[in-house]
């Protein structure tokens, strides 16, 4: 990493003043980086946490429907459970297909 250090007027060039330089470029780097990095952070966990949420309505419906299969469950509860899993993966389906399409769009863009 090349650092340019200045010396200003009646500025001596120091370990001390050099590293306290890259301190606060360093803090001002994160300052500025941070907001765009924390938002994609938390847009990742969202995503996981919806992810997660589907695959919990799938093994559900999957577990209703073993149990009907063995006759010990209820084939209302197995449908609507069926029903819930079904619309999530649909869903997830269209929201996956809307980030690809953005993103195909955004790499078309010219600079």
């Amino acid at each position: 990493m090349a650092v340019n250090l200045r010396i200003e007027s009646g500025q001596g060039l120091s370990e001390a003043g050099a590293a306290d330089r890259l301190d606060r470029m360093d803090r001002l780097d994160r300052a500025i980086v941070a907001p765009g990095a924390d938002k994609a952070e938390q847009f990742g966990s969202e995503l996981g946490k919806a992810i997660g949420a589907i695959d919990k309505l799938q093994t559900a419906a999957d577990t209703q429907a073993d149990a009907v299969a063995r006759g010990a469950g209820n084939i209302h509860e197995m449908a609507l459970a069926l029903e819930k899993a079904d619309v999530a993966m649909r869903l997830a389906m269209r929201v996956r297909n809307k980030l690809v399409d953005t993103y195909n769009e955004i790499m078309r863009m010219g600079i």
